[in-house]
């Protein structure tokens, strides 16, 4: 109800102010549904960013990604289908018009001789719609579940940020971009398959994980870095036990970092080039209680600008800190904001994507040059999956009334 009434708010103000919410062009039968999908979804976005921390700038470089799950993956972008993987143009189109509608999953098009084209995503495949035909692209005829998520106050934004870390698995890989990384990391694969349990979609990480043989991901530099042996423990339980050979690897590897004080064992270790000894054994313990495991860790009462990062459990021990925050990696704040109950982080500005990340020294952002020079430049990647998990997560607390 409440969050009807700030949408209803904020299409007056968009009007007031003069916003197109809906082209004022006669639109083609694709266009015409899009359009006022689209005006909805923006009206639910506008009400978002006022009771949230608003927007960040992203560039004006309109595109969308298919190819959720286990399928390849496309980008459209000015009236082309490309695979985004090669680069490949795959298919075009004379475009007089078009509308992305993140929610829905779609491109509408309206051509240069009147015809209508839709680019849509569902359960069951991507498909290309035109000349009274439609048929799957290939390969991408593999199952997702896909919710609706009408019990929740924004459900269209959950719907978006769903697809923006569903795109990114790619080859059963969790990646927290795939233009930028090739590879998966453990704390955002670890939060991307939190997202995954609660919508059904464990089973297209199910292999990654069983697959796994190492304690650590080493992608910060090459850094064992601490926090991840919790983070492989907690994905381990999600598709197998104790019994999963990387268990008995993470437990050897445990002692390097244990410190014994007054108050108790823990770990201490270095996580983004820095100690965090709360967030590191908070991570050991939820991962060793999800696989049933003895533990004998106390978090310490210390202060930890990690500690908030960690909201799914252990809140009591939180010492109060200069919590770690920072707008060119928004999951940080994001992640304090859900443990603290506090709406003040910002989203994208654009209909799509809504998350990104800046200027991290891992990521080799030449990739975004197929979406714009302009990301490439501003060294950005987006979307970004641990951001994208921490909004998910934190609106999946947000029921409608």
């Amino acid at each position: 109800m409440i969050a009807s009434i700030i949408a209803a708010v904020a299409v007056c103000f968009a009007t007031m102010l003069g916003w197109p919410l809906q082209a004022q062009v006669v639109p083609s039968a694709a266009e015409g549904p899009a359009k006022a999908e689209l005006a909805n979804y923006r009206a639910e976005l506008q009400a978002f960013r006022m009771e949230f921390g608003g927007s960040r700038e992203l560039p004006d470089a309109p595109f969308f990604l298919f190819g959720m799950g286990k399928r390849p993956k496309f980008l459209y972008k000015a009236g082309a289908l490309i695979s985004a993987t090669t680069g490949k143009a795959l298919q075009q189109w004379p475009v007089k018009t078009s509308t992305i509608v993140p929610p829905a999953y779609c491109v509408a098009i309206t051509t240069v001789a009147g015809a209508s084209v839709r680019i849509l995503e569902d359960e069951e495949a991507v498909w290309v719609e035109e000349n009274g035909g439609r048929h799957p692209l290939e390969g991408t005829q593999h199952p997702v579940q896909l919710p609706a998520f009408k019990e929740y106050r924004y459900p269209q934004v959950l719907r978006v940020l769903h697809q923006e870390l569903l795109v990114n698995v790619i080859d059963g890989k969790p990646v927290p971009n795939f233009f930028v990384y090739p590879k998966p990391w453990y704390r955002d694969g670890a939060m991307m398959a939190m997202c995954l349990k609660a919508t059904g979609n464990l089973d297209l990480i199910r292999d990654w994980v069983l697959g796994l043989t190492e304690p650590y991901d080493r992608n910060n530099a090459g850094e064992t870095e601490a926090d991840n042996l919790g983070q492989a423990l907690y994905l381990v339980s999600l598709v197998a036990d104790k019994n999963h050979p990387l268990v008995e690897k993470v437990l050897k590897e445990m002692p390097r970092f244990e410190v014994d004080t007054s108050g108790g064992k823990h770990l201490k270790g270095r996580s983004d080039f820095a100690f965090h000894p709360a967030y590191q054994t908070k991570w050991a313990k939820y991962g060793l209680r999800a696989l049933g495991l003895p533990d004998d860790y106390v978090v310490p009462r210390i202060e930890d600008s990690y500690s908030a990062l960690f909201w799914m459990d252990y809140r009591d021990t939180y010492v109060k800190s200069q919590d770690a925050t920072s707008l060119s990696y928004p999951y940080l704040n994001w992640a304090r904001d859900h443990f603290h109950g506090l709406k003040r982080s910002p989203i994208g500005n654009r209909d799509y994507p809504l998350t990104w990340e800046k200027d991290a020294s891992a990521a080799n952002h030449t990739g975004m040059t197929i979406i714009s020079d302009e990301y490439r430049q501003q060294r950005l990647a987006a979307p970004h999956t641990w951001h994208a998990a921490e909004i998910f997560l934190y609106l999946l607390q947000q029921k409608s009334n």
